[in-house]
């Protein structure tokens, strides 16, 4: 009946689909409650840039997702901490069959007429929050209110919900979806996505700026944010009236077992790595593979997960600028760059060749580089000479300058980029590096000024929005000003689409595609680290519970506070 419902979410019939309960029975250790956990998340040099979902910004669903709740979620049962064998690592891909409810109980998705109907777990209540809000229950109208402001926001995406004619309320527990056509990436938009939490009317209308103040934040998750030091840290405390429960060797345990939990921001890596190997944070869940042998020895005790990037790292060039809007200059700079070299002597062997837009992790989205068509394998090997070949065949015989942005919040572009200017300058091409504090250099790309090179890394999302949200004209994750109508009507079909199958045929051309026509000079993908000291329990290295959102991990982790003692912490 599973396999059939999950089916049926994919597109294919209609049936219900039941959520499995939180944590299935397993032998772990019995947690203890109390404690505090302090660590460098994967976002380590960046502060929150908005506590409001409505503000469409990525990193809100960082930020308060311990806080506020969404519909769906991964499931956490399934981790290696719980004894199976996820340790979640996707920015923000579920596939269906790993998904399940968090505030929703179950849900349908149905034809004639098409609608998605959600059914609301009861008892879930808003906390009590003076001069905001009392307590009461969450209800299906929260979730209309939600969806509403989201659809109607002045920063809305464009394109997110058009698939959606209306949202309404049929009962106090049920929501109804109507909508104008099927969309693959129904379960992603409004469900687990980044602006997917469910916020309540009374924080969007609370004064001293309603839901941008972060001292307004009011949600039924398994934390309170109670403190907030721009650069420096966000501190969470347990909230006691949270609803979700856990069953462990067979007795139910309330959640969360911490009583705080804090974020810290540190911007140095040396200062960060220091942090973990003195006991002063308990969790560094981005150590870069430099630092790993040293820490080793150093702190033997720590334990680890090794993990493969989940943002491509590449050099956009403006298709809507000279001169990259030729394809051969574009393939000449891709050509210049010796990629096998930055694996062995950059990364030392700890990246792969090829791993975006599509990652490993997507299953049979991913197509690996082998099996690419020779013009695709082109752009991976190291040739200077065709490089300078296809520049003078494009009437730059002498070569070119221009500019590239580039954050400094990310000391691994900041160390890469000087290495890929000295290929570039060995074509005659000059790149002027401009860097940039993360503020700007996002608002540069969303707001289409950025330069005609820009240096990032762009999380994989998942295997369909990795190509929307960056090679669909107007959408702001699109660096390139990559402008296809025939690539972004494929798109639109792709969307269409209900069967599995031909979605993973479509999307795999796709990306052939736009790896061919090389709008980006595109870079190996590094493998990173999570590491942390042996009192943390009830983990393994999972990151992400949703899109960026590790709330539901955290509400899971413990502390042995004895065995810290123990250790001399």
């Amino acid at each position: 009946m599973r396999k059939q419902a999950l089916h049926a979410l994919a597109g294919i019939g209609v049936a219900a689909l039941t959520a499995p309960a939180f944590g299935q029975n397993y032998k772990i250790e019995t947690p203890k409650y109390g404690g505090t956990i302090e660590l460098v998340s994967v976002y380590a040099t960046i502060s929150a840039l908005s506590w409001d979902n409505a503000d469409y910004n990525w990193k809100h669903n960082h930020d308060t997702g311990s806080v506020y709740e969404q519909l769906f979620v991964t499931d956490v049962s399934q981790f290696k901490s719980r004894g199976g064998k996820w340790t979640q690592t996707p920015d923000a891909f579920i596939p269906l069959e790993n998904m399940r409810g968090e505030l929703a109980e179950t849900w349908e998705l149905k034809d004639n007429p098409l609608q998605l109907v959600i059914t609301l777990r009861k008892g879930v209540m808003w906390a009590d929050k003076p001069g905001i809000m009392a307590a009461r229950e969450l209800t299906a109208e929260d979730v209309v209110y939600t969806f509403n402001r989201q659809n109607t926001s002045k920063k809305r995406i464009e394109g997110m919900y058009d698939y959606v004619t209306s949202v309404k309320a049929t009962d106090k527990y049920t929501v109804t979806f109507d909508l104008k056509e099927f969309n693959a990436e129904w379960a992603y938009r409004f469900g687990y996505g980044y602006y997917s939490a469910i916020v309540p009317k009374e924080v969007v209308e609370a004064p001293n700026s309603g839901p941008t103040n972060w001292k307004n934040i009011n949600g039924t998750g398994p934390f309170r944010l109670t403190d907030y030091v721009q650069g420096n840290s966000n501190t969470y405390e347990k909230n006691p009236k949270y609803w979700g429960t856990e069953t462990i060797n067979e007795k139910e345990f309330k959640l969360p077992y911490l009583d705080k939990l804090v974020y810290r921001i540190v911007k140095d890596e040396a200062t960060r790595v220091t942090a973990l190997r003195t006991g002063k944070v308990d969790i560094l869940e981005v150590v870069r593979w430099q630092d790993v042998d040293s820490l080793k020895k150093s702190a033997p005790d720590l334990k680890w997960n090794r993990w493969l990037a989940t943002g491509g790292t590449f050099l956009a060039m403006r298709t809507d600028t000279k001169p990259f809007d030729d394809i051969r200059v574009r393939r000449a700079l891709n050509m210049a760059i010796n990629k096998d070299e930055i694996i062995k002597a950059y990364y030392n062997g700890n990246a792969e060749m090829y791993a975006y837009p599509q990652h490993p992790s997507f299953g049979a989205y991913f197509r690996p580089l082998e099996q690419q068509p020779d013009s695709v394998k082109e752009l991976f090997k190291f040739d200077p000479v065709k490089a300078k070949k296809l520049l003078a065949e494009a009437g730059y015989p002498n070569g070119f300058t221009f500019k590239t942005q580039v954050c400094s919040c990310s000391t691994d572009h900041t160390d890469l980029l000087p290495l890929v200017v000295s290929y570039l300058e060995a074509v005659g091409v000059k790149l002027e590096i401009v860097p940039m504090e993360y503020a700007a250099f996002l608002s540069a790309m969303t707001t289409r000024q950025n330069t005609a090179g820009y240096f990032m890394n762009n999380g994989h999302t998942n295997p369909t929005r990795s190509l929307h949200k960056s090679f669909v004209f107007g959408q702001p994750w699109n660096p390139s000003q990559w402008n296809d109508p025939a690539y972004s009507a494929k798109m639109d079909a792709v969307y269409l689409e209900r069967d599995e199958a031909k979605r993973v045929q479509m999307i795999d051309e796709m990306t052939t595609e736009i790896v061919d026509k090389a709008p980006y000079i595109w870079l190996p993908t590094p493998y990173v680290y999570t590491a942390w000291w042996p009192w943390v329990k009830g983990y393994e290295g999972e990151l992400r519970a949703g899109a960026a959102r590790p709330g539901p991990i955290y509400a899971r982790m413990w502390v042995d506070q004895e065995l810290k003692k123990k250790m001399g912490y």
